[in-house]
């Protein structure tokens, strides 16, 4: 028999807001989190990009400062998400005196896209300027991958084993996959997965540039992050951490707990197409989805939107409303929230898995943000002007990366 896998806690900080409240208000909302970038180094650079989607809430008014030097930003926010998380589902933080979890039954799965960069950057610069004993001694756990998965392991005494996944901006939607696994296989009853990335920097925002992948309206940030419009002109970058936590049914059950939604299945493929760019036919986003449904037991039919990946790049958009169109049926409903959050990279796939599981648990799908001219070439249902109520039973969450990384997850209502 499958174990069935539900969710029970929510975390998230993203520039919407220092939690999964504001965050899903702002959504629902119309807002934005995406501004011009008010950094030192912004105006030093020749960059053409002058915009980000930085955090609402700084992860210094919520962790000590102590605590905060010990750990990279992104490990920084990853700890804040899996508090809330954590919380929400529940639970207290383990201490000498009570575990609330079996340490041996707790598993960690959280993905980055890239890590720590912002704690190599200031240390490579610290050792030029003063040499050697100017390097940290903790360079290397704030700077490693999987840093984000193991500070949150650390704060939460997981023993079950703890999961880094690192694929591009398909990371944080790995994590929540590769954590259904943990439960289905037996290693643990509750895994705490998600992803988060924090990499707004003048060498992220050059890298991106010099790729012709970012938006350059930087008269305009509100309107900035375009899914599917016409006059899209790339992503804005952002930054952010989501984490969910997925229990075995029956543990859930056994103490009482608040059940959002269900984790019914995922499809995980790769294009082996190019390092950026994803397959002009689309086989590995449709495989993927189509893998998901499989996976659920479900029909295209029961799936009552899609929560897109939709960077809001001129060629991706298009690639993925195809797939949608040919895993689902030209009825397919969508919506893309980079348009309010910016593309939060390893962090994307999470938090808008969070997105999708609010808007089972509460019938209702925000709207997309700055879609005021729908490509032509976009045949799909997409979800614009307002929120839209609608009691659904299952909903899809894309997430693509570079290097050719899909995953599709399907959620059911619980």
């Amino acid at each position: 028999m499958t174990t069935d896998v539900v969710i029970t806690g929510l975390g998230a900080t993203t520039p919407l807001g220092g939690d999964v409240a504001s965050t899903w208000d702002g959504l629902l909302n119309g807002r934005t989190g995406i501004r011009r970038l008010e950094a030192d180094w912004v105006d030093g650079y020749d960059l053409p990009t002058k915009i980000g989607a930085p955090l609402a809430v700084e992860p210094g008014e919520i962790l000590p400062r102590v605590q905060l030097r010990r750990m990279d930003r992104c490990e920084a926010i990853a700890v804040v998400a899996a508090r809330q998380a954590w919380a929400d589902a529940g639970f207290e933080l383990p201490t000498d005196d009570a575990e609330p979890v079996d340490p041996d039954r707790l598993g960690i799965s959280l993905g980055t896209g890239i890590g720590g960069p912002l704690t190599l950057l200031a240390q490579d610069d610290a050792m030029e300027a003063g040499g050697i004993r100017k390097v940290s001694p903790l360079t290397v756990p704030m700077l490693m991958p999987n840093g984000p998965a193991a500070m949150v392991s650390l704060e939460l005494r997981a023993r079950a084993g703890v999961h880094s996944p690192a694929s591009a901006c398909a990371s944080g939607a790995e994590g929540l996959a590769k954590g259904a696994d943990m439960i289905r296989q037996g290693h643990a009853d509750v895994v705490v997965t998600g992803g988060a990335e924090a990499c707004i920097h003048p060498i992220t925002i050059a890298g991106f540039s010099q790729a012709r992948t970012l938006s350059t309206r930087n008269d305009d940030p509100d309107r900035a992050s375009r899914p599917f419009d016409v006059d899209r002109d790339g992503f804005v970058m952002g930054e952010g951490a989501g984490v969910v936590v997925l229990e075995s049914a029956e543990h859930a059950a056994a103490r009482g707990a608040r059940v959002y939604a269900r984790l019914a299945g995922y499809g995980i493929t790769s294009d082996a197409y190019h390092i950026t760019g994803s397959h002009p036919d689309g086989v590995g986003q449709v495989g993927a989805m189509r893998k998901a449904l499989r996976a659920a037991g479900l029909e295209p039919s029961d799936i009552g939107h899609v929560n897109a990946h939709a960077t809001s790049t001129v060629v991706g958009d298009v690639g993925e409303a195809t797939s949608v169109r040919k895993a689902l049926g030209e009825g397919a409903v969508v919506t893309a929230p980079k348009g309010a959050l910016g593309h939060l990279v390893g962090g994307a796939g999470a938090v808008e898995s969070i997105a999708t599981i609010l808007s089972l648990h509460h019938g209702v799908i925000p709207a997309t943000r700055n879609l005021e001219d729908l490509d032509p070439k976009v045949e799909l249902d997409v979800v614009t002007d307002k929120p839209r109520h609608v009691e659904q039973t299952a909903a899809l969450n894309n997430a693509f990366g570079f290097g050719g990384h899909n995953v599709a997850l399907a959620f059911t209502r619980a």
